[in-house]
């Protein structure tokens, strides 16, 4: 039977929340302070209550908030709007007495109370977390009608603001990329207890020094243990997991399932999954999420990419998420270490994004590691070959290499371990390599 465009199918089932408002006085101590459950937030700064307190707390004191660098927003002046989201927008600013660039996060508290349930779950978060793989917030505040949060400010935008630049990652940048993204998901997933639920490339934010953090958990999920499950239906709907969609229980590894798209997106510049109709694109979310459902996962081409590439998309991407590895076995996949040979310099690559010497750089250094590893291996077969140890040539010479020094040694080791270096005896008008440099346990490969 033909299904019209935009139709689902009839297997496919949406768990919706429920639309809920609640008057935002509710939020609201006597004395002006934004409360929700264990969560304080004033003109002073924020606090988590604990259990042993007494219903009633008294408001946060600024001696309460620690140290005397504490960060204040009178001591901040706004240069510019960088960026716009639903009820709110995040600026670039300057503290004025150390210079120091900070992003703020200004939030309109007037929003249904969903809205203010994930920006109270976001403050949360942001107050307990700290891992170098998350960017770091300094503190937040109440004031009025408007939560504001100072965080670590990232110069280089998103990983999608330099998507749109470079169009496609190539592997060696994205193995390094994926590194930190994985050690930040293992922190909120076995410290923290966290599912992020919206990894995709607009909340990874990367700087000039190369580094990649995570960020924005305001849909986030605060689990009770590593091995918790939860149900509701928050998030980008693109990146979001098969079992998400449906409404099953899900866990941790429905961030790998994004993840997983996020990394296919970056290495090919297109969103793995492609609509009916290409000129007209999805006309309706529903069109793509069926897809995701009931269409096999995607992969990478086996004409494009590494075997060990693939099969570390193939790994995020399974459609039951007990066949997903964890961001701990990622870790251990071969595509991560594959490139530990180049030199994979992410902060110049971010600073030079789109520049033509970056990718002569990158191509430059592609042929280099092939041709050594090539090379290595002719090596170590004909030193095979020559089970004796004897490896004969009609006459003596003393080979000159066209390229420089540092090459060979970053290749080879020092010189006495490459064969063209090596000192040639002579033996009855030949000549030989001597046998520690033929002897297949040598340190060549």
């Amino acid at each position: 039977m033909m299904k019209g465009k935009g139709i689902l199918s009839p297997n496919l089932k949406l768990s919706l929340p429920p639309p809920a408002e609640t008057s935002f006085a509710k939020f609201l101590t006597e004395s002006g302070t934004f409360k929700d459950g264990d969560l304080l937030v004033n003109k002073d700064g924020v606090r988590i209550v604990s259990k042993s307190e007494s219903e009633a707390p008294p408001p946060i004191k600024p001696s309460e908030t620690d140290s005397d660098d504490q960060l204040n927003l009178d001591d901040i002046d706004a240069i510019k709007v960088i960026g716009k989201g639903n009820g709110g927008i995040v600026q670039l600013v300057q503290h004025k007495w150390t210079g120091q660039f900070f992003a703020l996060k200004i939030i309109q508290m007037n929003i249904e109370e969903s809205a203010r349930k994930q920006i109270a779950k976001e403050l949360k978060i942001n107050q307990s977390s700290q891992c170098p793989y998350v960017v770091v917030c300094y503190q937040s505040f109440y004031k009025n009608g408007a939560i504001s949060i100072i965080l670590e400010y990232m110069d280089g935008g998103s990983l999608a603001d330099f998507l749109r630049k470079v169009k496609s990652i190539p592997e060696p940048y994205l193995a390094a990329i994926c590194k930190q993204v994985l050690k930040g998901l293992m922190y909120l997933h076995h410290e923290k207890h966290i599912i992020h639920r919206d990894l995709k490339p607009s909340n990874l934010l990367i700087n000039h020094r190369g580094e990649v953090k995570i960020t924005d958990f305001g849909v986030s999920a605060i689990m009770t243990s590593t091995s918790g499950l939860a149900n509701t239906f928050v998030g980008t709907y693109n990146y979001m997991s098969p079992e998400r969609i449906i409404g099953d229980n899900y866990g941790y590894k429905s961030d790998i399932w994004s993840l997983g798209l996020m990394l296919l997106e970056c290495a090919t510049g297109q969103f793995p999954y492609s609509p009916p109709n290409q000129a007209e694109g999805w006309t309706n979310f529903y069109e793509l999420m069926e897809q995701i459902v009931e269409q096999p996962p995607p992969s990478a081409s086996s004409d494009q990419f590494s075997p060990e590439f693939r099969s570390f998309i193939s790994a995020c991407v399974k459609k039951d998420p007990n066949e997903r590895k964890s961001a701990h076995e990622l870790l251990g996949m071969p595509f991560l270490n594959m490139y530990d040979g180049l030199d994979v310099d992410l902060s110049s690559y971010f600073n030079n994004s789109g520049s033509p010497l970056a990718s002569l750089e990158l191509m430059w250094q592609l042929v280099t590691y092939f041709v050594t590893y090539l090379f290595r291996k002719l090596v170590f077969t004909m030193m095979r070959y020559n089970i004796s140890g004897h490896f004969f040539i009609s006459k003596t010479y003393k080979a000159t290499p066209t390229v420089s020094p540092s090459f060979w040694q970053s290749a080879y080791g020092t010189s006495n371990q490459f064969m063209l270096h090596v000192q040639i005896e002579t033996m009855d008008g030949y000549s030989r390599l001597p046998p520690n440099v033929t002897d297949p346990s040598s340190t060549l490969a």
